[in-house]
């Protein structure tokens, strides 16, 4: 009987790879591919780089010079879905922004005055005025264009020719077409704003000629003509109407919630107004007054002498000193009136005397122009709802009573006075009191696991995890089982390693191919060395693990027997 010797020894790694069948070494090593392969994606896509606009809504020549510019520095990009913006790694934006603006990019599609740095020799003199009004639209557009509201606009300038005749002179006028963001909106300071740096741009240009449009076609800006005013003038009205109504409202409010607490009360105001402008004139004159008291507007004063029957001869010394022409009056204007003769002559005995006064007095008028004021009120119109009184009791319970009629008598009072209640103008002022009804609030649960914060902290995690998970799984079972099979321990059996499965250290496996069967040695010719021989040392193994492990003998035998090679 051929003698087999299993002796249990301490291998190296090597070796108990060795002993293990290749089922086992396979499963290992694929799992080890896995788990590398794992790790190593795991990597690579952590260091994956975050991508961020770089620009937005380029016009495709600015992107393909952009693009172009990108590639010659070797940066790498992408586009988003319809190629709407151009995406940079999120630690190079900054970078790539002032590196292209040192170069120029974007250029936009509106050139300014940097078109007059173009010239060429031998314009023309319309072509350099024309350059020029290209060169103001741009500037123009790029003014409108830096407000939030506008998304882009577009300038077009009407400069007439001016010539040495001033009458004939014609004034500029301007045409802007605007293209907002949606949901936003200009008001009326923005649309004024607007208008007055145009026409503040241009000389002579008055801001009536602005004209104003959005991408719809409507007109945003008051024509020249004034034809839109009375759309204008009722929209302005409305509003401020509006603002009064809410004025009052919010008075009433903040009366009454102190008493009946908030969201206890609600208040609607009504109020007709006047817009209506009239302007009187009224001329009034006051009774005659004493003559010390008037103002003499003129005043006149004759007086005339009549001589008798009989002429008065001519006296005095003729010659030429009679025939000068009298010396020019000496008298006041407001003096006594004298006697008027002829010069040389005297007053008769017979003379009579006529005098006769005119006086004109000022006429006392009194000019009165009354212009009416706008937006006066013509009558207001409340109408208030308080809730009934909420009380709990210590139990918790809610139960609800309507005010007395002296506590609504007071509010109605109360509103009265806030709203400047007028009988005589026709004010109404109605306060009721009423249960409210309560509001069936319906919560809409969104479970935890459908929330947006929750969906975006799981599809940031989603990568990891997952990583993680499939390592787990490739480490558990298939790197795990192999590796404890490298720790199991294994028997030295002849020449080969055999791995001793189970507690009972049952022989599993031989590492050699073919079975490496005991035999004993051929007979040598010389004696012997004193001691036992190597068969004998054998043969002794043999008895020692038949005794310590007779099934993998038994099982070693079997196998001889049959001629197959060991399990």
């Amino acid at each position: 009987m051929p003698e087999a010797a299993a002796i249990p020894v301490n291998p190296t790694l090597a070796q108990r790879f060795s002993a293990m069948d290749q089922g086992q070494r396979l499963k290992l090593a694929l799992g080890i591919v896995l788990f590398v392969a794992i790790g190593i994606a795991g990597v690579v896509m952590g260091r994956q780089a975050d991508w961020r606009v770089l620009y937005a809504n380029l016009a495709d020549k600015d992107g393909g010079a952009v693009i172009a510019q990108l590639t010659t520095m070797n940066i790498p990009y992408k586009y988003t879905e319809g190629g709407g913006a151009i995406l940079v790694p999120a630690d190079r934006v900054h970078d790539v922004r002032l590196k292209l603006a040192s170069l120029g990019l974007p250029k936009g599609t509106v050139n300014g005055f940097e078109m007059m740095e173009s010239n060429r020799f031998g314009m023309t003199q319309f072509q350099e005025h024309l350059t020029f009004q290209r060169g103001l639209e741009g500037e123009l557009t790029r003014s409108i264009q830096s407000i939030a509201s506008v998304a882009s606009a577009r300038v077009h300038l009407a400069l007439p020719n001016q010539n040495g005749f001033f009458r004939e002179q014609q004034k500029p006028s301007a045409s802007v077409l605007l293209s907002l963001h949606p949901g936003r909106t200009l008001d009326k300071a923005q649309l004024a704003g607007i208008i007055h740096l145009v026409s503040s741009s241009v000389p002579e240009m008055d801001p009536g000629s602005v004209s104003v449009l959005d991408d719809t076609g409507k007109l945003l800006s008051s024509p020249p003509d004034g034809s839109g005013s009375g759309l204008n003038a009722d929209a302005e009205q409305l509003q401020y109407v509006r603002q009064v109504e809410d004025m009052y409202s919010r008075r009433i409010l903040d009366i009454l919630e102190p008493l009946v607490g908030k969201e206890n009360v609600k208040a609607q105001v009504t109020a007709e107004l006047d817009f209506s402008q009239t302007e009187s004139t009224t001329e009034s004159h006051k009774p005659n007054q004493t003559p010390d008291t008037s103002a003499v507007r003129s005043q006149q004063m004759v007086e005339s002498v009549n001589g008798s029957s009989t002429s008065a001869t001519p006296t005095g010394v003729p010659g030429a000193t009679t025939n000068q022409p009298p010396a020019p009056s000496s008298a006041p204007i407001n003096g006594q009136a004298q006697t008027l003769a002829a010069a040389g002559q005297s007053a008769g005995a017979g003379s009579s005397t006529k005098k006769e006064s005119i006086i004109n007095y000022e006429v006392d008028k009194t000019v009165r122009v009354v212009k009416g004021a706008s937006g006066l009120i013509k009558r207001i119109s409340a109408a208030v709802v308080v809730n009934h009184r909420t009380t709990t009791d210590d139990k918790g319970k809610t139960t609800t009573t309507p005010l007395t009629e002296a506590e609504i008598e007071k509010m109605t009072a109360l509103v009265r006075e806030t709203v400047g209640f007028d009988k005589e103008r026709g004010d109404s002022v109605n306060l009721m009191n009423a249960p409210f009804a309560a509001e069936k609030v319906e919560t809409n649960d969104v479970p935890l696991w459908r929330q947006p914060d929750v969906l975006d902290t799981a599809r940031s995690f989603a990568w990891p995890l997952g990583m993680l998970a499939l390592a787990a799984m490739v480490f558990l079972g298939v790197i795990r089982p192999a590796m404890k099979s490298l720790a199991q321990p294994i028997t030295r059996v002849n020449d080969g390693y055999a791995v001793i499965d189970g507690p009972e250290g049952q022989l599993d496996a031989v590492e050699a191919e073919r079975p490496a069967r005991p035999q004993l040695t051929a007979p040598v010719a010389h004696e012997p060395p004193p001691g036992p021989s190597q068969s004998e040392m054998r043969l002794e193994d043999a008895r020692k693990l038949t005794r310590d492990n007779p099934a993998a003998v038994a099982n070693i035998v079997k196998t001889w027997i049959n001629g197959e090679a060991p399990a």
